[in-house]
């Protein structure tokens, strides 16, 4: 199955994104010269090969797109390309089309009053699409980068295409912003094309209803592609997507594995937090009987069970890196992961890492339903291998602790191991809690760990002892050294 992510280089990207271009411009039939094109996939193809950029890449863009709808294929190269959390800033060829109509105020975006906004149709149509009015603050988690993208699609594309058809492009990115309820009874898909119906009149567009009913089709396709990995049958493939968008807001993992425990445990924890509260039901668009209930009931009900998967998998590594985090405060709030843990595999060659010294256990725990031993699974052999390359894919500490205490204590621990990040624990309480078996062989596995360093160090010192026993001579070059 494909992720998210896969590798491409950024004359890869620029080519795939010019050549999307172009198919999507000749189909919409318009005439745009070729070095616009260019110009155009450039501007879309910087912001998406960022350095922060794991999950929103090119290849995501692409996909979501699809390969059959001029107008989904143009929306999807669009409606990413503005995303301030990640990027933490807004590419500087992306804020030419933004500036004139936003500001910044007490570090938040926000639409320029009216008085300071230009005559701009397109502007006004973007906006409403999104129901924002002038002088509002743009929401970070409430469409603010969506709207951003909306806006600059609009506006590069505004001198090629008509009105009705960046309309169409901008509802579709309207559509991108994830996880919204219905609002007294009214879906998003449906107050979309309310809002399209009134656009319609109030610009004397020449949409037909049914080309507006197709056009939220259109976006409702859009959306659901952009999530689709929810529905994935493989939790493995799920869970390697989801660790993509770890380093994304959390640029500290991308520090070639030199981040700290406390780092890595702030990283899950955010991600556990929100999807221990994400419905299924609010994944997934249908407008009209479209996609048919068959095809999105599964997806509503497969997202439901990689939800289940990933609360309980992210609840085992956030119990066993609160006891490492315990374990470590006593050595100071910087303790790198690869102390506690040993180096990645693939960064130190021949490295010793923690699991090398746990033993056998001779009556592992036995998982009680299949939710547990797909898990059980995880933890052992590892999720898909994601692109972040942030971590093991496996979780040799977390599958050690199962095997001893099972999952129902994991659970518990857990919870208290948020009690202890809220320092409403202390550390040597929430260890004291812990099962003895583990933190005593945890512990003495960390200190064979240090030993292994040690050893390791002091085969220098020996080194340096028989430098000192042999006759020292002066070589060009050199200071000559003597005890007088």
């Amino acid at each position: 199955m494909l992720l998210e992510k896969t590798v491409m280089d950024s004359k890869e990207a620029y080519l795939q994104c010019l050549e999307r271009l172009s198919w999507a411009i000749d189909r919409l039939k318009a005439k745009v010269e070729p070095s616009e094109l260019a110009r155009i996939a450039e501007l879309i193809v910087q912001p998406m090969i960022g350095p922060w950029r794991f999950f929103h890449t090119p290849q995501h863009i692409f996909d979501v797109g699809g390969n059959e709808d001029a107008i989904e294929v143009m929306a999807a190269l669009f409606h990413d390309i503005v995303y301030v959390q990640v990027d933490r800033s807004i590419n500087f060829n992306v804020s030419y089309y933004i500036t004139p109509v936003t500001k910044e105020v007490n570090k938040q975006l926000q639409i320029r009053d009216q008085s300071e906004l230009p005559a701009d149709a397109t502007f006004e149509m973007v906006m409403l699409v999104f129901d924002f009015v002038a002088g509002e603050v743009l929401n970070p988690f409430s469409g603010q980068n969506e709207f951003l993208s909306a806006l600059v699609a609009a506006k590069a594309l505004e001198p090629f295409l008509k009105p009705e058809q960046l309309l169409q492009i901008a509802a579709c990115i309207e559509a991108t912003i994830p996880f919204r309820a219905a609002e007294r009874g009214v879906t998003v898909s449906q107050s979309l094309y309310n809002r399209l119906q009134a656009i319609n009149s109030l610009f004397t567009l020449s949409l037909t209803d049914e080309q507006m009913r197709e056009t939220v089709n259109k976006a409702v396709r859009i959306s659901n592609r952009d999530v689709i990995s929810f529905a994935y049958d493989s939790s493995a493939h799920f869970l390697a997507n989801t660790w993509n968008l770890l380093p994304e807001t959390n640029h500290n993992l991308t520090c070639c594995g030199f981040y700290t425990v406390r780092d890595y445990r702030v990283a899950l924890l955010k991600m556990e937090g929100f999807l221990s509260y994400l419905k299924p039901e609010v994944i997934f668009r249908q407008f009209e009987g479209y996609p048919d209930d068959r095809t999105y009931q599964r997806w509503e009900t497969t997202a439901k069970y990689n939800l289940e998967i990933a609360k309980l998998y992210l609840g085992c590594k956030l119990a066993t890196i609160a006891l490492l985090e315990a374990f470590s405060s006593g050595l100071g709030l910087d303790v790198s992961l690869a102390m506690m843990m040993g180096e990645l595999p693939d960064r130190v060659a021949k490295g010793v890492r923690l699991e090398s010294f746990f033993p056998e256990i001779e009556k592992p725990y036995k998982p009680q339903s299949g939710l547990e031993a797909e898990v059980f699974n995880l933890l052992e052999n590892g999720r898909a291998k994601s692109s972040s390359n942030t971590d093991l894919e496996n979780s040799p500490l977390a599958t050690f602790v199962v095997k001893i205490v099972g999952f129902d204590e994991m659970r518990y621990q857990c919870d208290r191991a948020k009690e202890f990040f809220r320092q409403n624990l202390e550390a040597d309480d929430f260890i004291c809690d812990f099962n003895p078996i583990v933190t005593e062989i945890v512990v003495d596995s960390i200190l064979k760990l240090f030993d292994s360093r040690k050893s390791t160090i002091y085969r220098y010192y020996e080194i340096t002892s028989e430098l000192k026993s042999k006759p020292q001579t002066n070589s060009p070059g050199r200071p000559f050294l003597s005890n007088g």
